[in-house]
């Protein structure tokens, strides 16, 4: 039975990722903001916010937060989160190419390589211009995204097994060097309480981008780009990377229509 994106995958993703260390992230982010930060960062927009892990730890560091995602079902885990965690914070239903906040922010961050998601050239440029367009001047966007090596490399047409307790992820890449586009086909098989599995399949898509074309989008978006790391550390990027991580300052001098 096909399924839509995250529709199955938002009630096990965090079992199936334990080895993402949202707290470390989250300290990247700060140490970002203090170190390339102009204005004064009080709102924190999380963009494609998936179960939440990022926005709750944002939300501790002080920050007042908004999490936007596409999927009602991601949103749901994330509003559990925040709520056993104690953090008060504003989950909205939204595609992040069709960004409508209520008013600006101060930084935007979008992790886990969404914008890899964002498949079509078109709405990825009016997700940049949606951004800055929500960005008080001189604020700070922090995105990564999966790299060209890790596409051809890791991904591929390679297969992967992903297990947890209860949940077991069958994963099947197939990746078009001519469209840059990577298909992953999941097989998830869920244990029930009478011991039985049930299964439910679901289809995602990304999309490779180099890092020219991604500077290209930002500077056409009125942004600067102050840097590409490989690292929590800030270590400079590399072809080799598996993941890049982009910090990019509002320019809204320069700002073009959406």
């Amino acid at each position: 039975m096909k399924y839509k994106q995250y529709e199955v995958l938002a009630s096990v993703y965090d079992a199936l990722n334990p080895e993402i260390d949202y707290t470390a992230w989250s300290d990247f982010v700060k140490n970002i903001i203090d170190k390339f930060g102009k204005i004064e960062t009080k709102l924190v927009l999380d963009l494609a916010c998936g179960t939440g892990s990022m926005s709750v730890e944002l939300s501790k560091c002080g920050y007042e937060v908004i999490g936007v995602d596409l999927s009602a079902e991601m949103l749901m885990e994330a509003q559990n989160k925040a709520y056993d965690n104690e953090q008060s914070i504003l989950f909205l239903n939204q595609d992040m190419s069709e960004l409508d906040l209520y008013g600006t922010v101060d930084a935007v961050v979008c992790c886990l390589d969404s914008i890899n998601y964002l498949t079509d050239d078109q709405k990825l440029k009016k997700t940049f211009a949606l951004v800055n367009n929500f960005m008080n001047d001189g604020g700070l966007f922090i995105f990564d995204v999966n790299t060209p090596h890790k596409f051809k490399n890791i991904y591929g047409n390679n297969a992967y097994v992903l297990e947890s307790d209860g949940v077991l992820c069958a994963w099947q890449n197939t990746f078009d060097e001519k469209t840059c586009i990577c298909d992953f086909d999941l097989s998830f098989f869920v244990e029930k309480k009478n011991n039985t599995y049930e299964r439910f399949d679901e289809s995602q898509r990304e999309r490779m981008y180099t890092d020219e074309q991604l500077r290209e989008m930002l500077k056409n978006a009125s942004f600067d780009v102050l840097g590409v790391y490989s690292s929590y550390g800030f270590d400079e990027y590399t072809e080799n990377d598996e993941r890049w991580y982009y910090v990019c300052r509002a320019n809204n001098k320069n700002k073009n229509a959406i």
